[in-house]
């Protein structure tokens, strides 16, 4: 299983599929779990998806078969009640509770978008999670974590405004990279982690983040500082140096290396 973690660090972005990758990762923490429960699911959504859409062809009537299979036959929504449950960002349990965060859900609708060849995307939006479907002509948002439910324009701005303050405008919502979609999945079950007190898991959680996206600055920080939390000042090194391999924005080299300078020697 960790040779599927190194396996999606190697392999090009695009080839990701992101919900076998959704599973492979909720696996690390079950070595022993059997997956077919999990494939037959997806595979079964695949099926009903491919006869409800017919002969779909515009972004609307795909977004329309999705919400009708994933969100009213199967069930699939946003758990509100128990928002910060680390079970909403284990792909296996939220495909066997149907509910799940905005990442996790919008990973199961891209990926059954996906599998029926339709140009789908997670969409990162200040403070939330959407989908769109469709790359060029009229392409449909839509909220999984509240159905399906469209998002206009006006629902866009307004969303990108109450989470990034006033002024910013949607132009700050871009499409997510597969390999990013799995890091922030990942980072919601760190910082969870992190609130609960358990900083070993969060740390562990991190080091699995820059074994699958060693090109992504964050995750290096972040577990650079949980390694200094650890007192494991030579590994913290380690994590820094690869931030400077990596980056080449020079405000954060600049910080990378006055922390650099101030770590102990040793």
């Amino acid at each position: 299983m960790t040779e599927d973690l190194t396996r999606l660090g190697l392999i090009d972005d695009e080839d990701i599929v992101l919900d076998e990758a959704a599973l492979s990762l909720a696996r690390l923490d079950r070595p022993g779990i059997d997956l077919a429960p999990s494939h037959t699911l997806l595979n079964a959504i695949e099926t009903q998806l491919s006869t409800v859409a017919g002969d779909a062809e515009t972004p609307g009537e795909r977004a329309s078969a999705l919400a009708s299979v994933l969100a009213d036959a199967f069930g699939f929504t946003g758990d509100s009640e128990n928002y910060d449950d680390p079970a909403n960002a284990d792909f296996i349990t939220v495909l066997d509770r149907r509910r799940g965060l905005p990442v996790s859900l919008s990973i199961l609708w891209v990926a059954m978008a996906r599998r029926l060849g339709w140009s789908a995307n997670v969409l990162d939006v200040p403070g939330h999670v959407l989908v769109v479907v469709g790359a060029e002509a009229a392409p449909v948002i839509v909220d999984p974590f509240a159905g399906g439910v469209r998002v206009d324009a006006a629902g866009l701005a307004a969303l990108v405004e109450r989470h990034a303050g006033s002024g910013r405008a949607a132009t700050h919502v871009a499409a997510m990279p597969n390999r990013a979609v799995l890091v922030r999945l990942l980072q919601n079950l760190a910082s969870r982690a992190e609130q609960a007190g358990r900083g070993r898991r969060a740390l562990d959680l991190y080091v699995r983040m820059t074994t699958m996206a060693p090109a992504y600055p964050h995750a290096w920080w972040e577990r650079a500082r949980l390694e200094l939390v650890d007192h494991d000042v030579a590994a913290a090194r380690g994590s820094l140096g690869a931030m400077l391999e990596i980056t080449r924005d020079p405000g954060l080299r600049r910080r990378v290396t006055r922390t650099l300078d101030a770590l102990p020697a040793g």
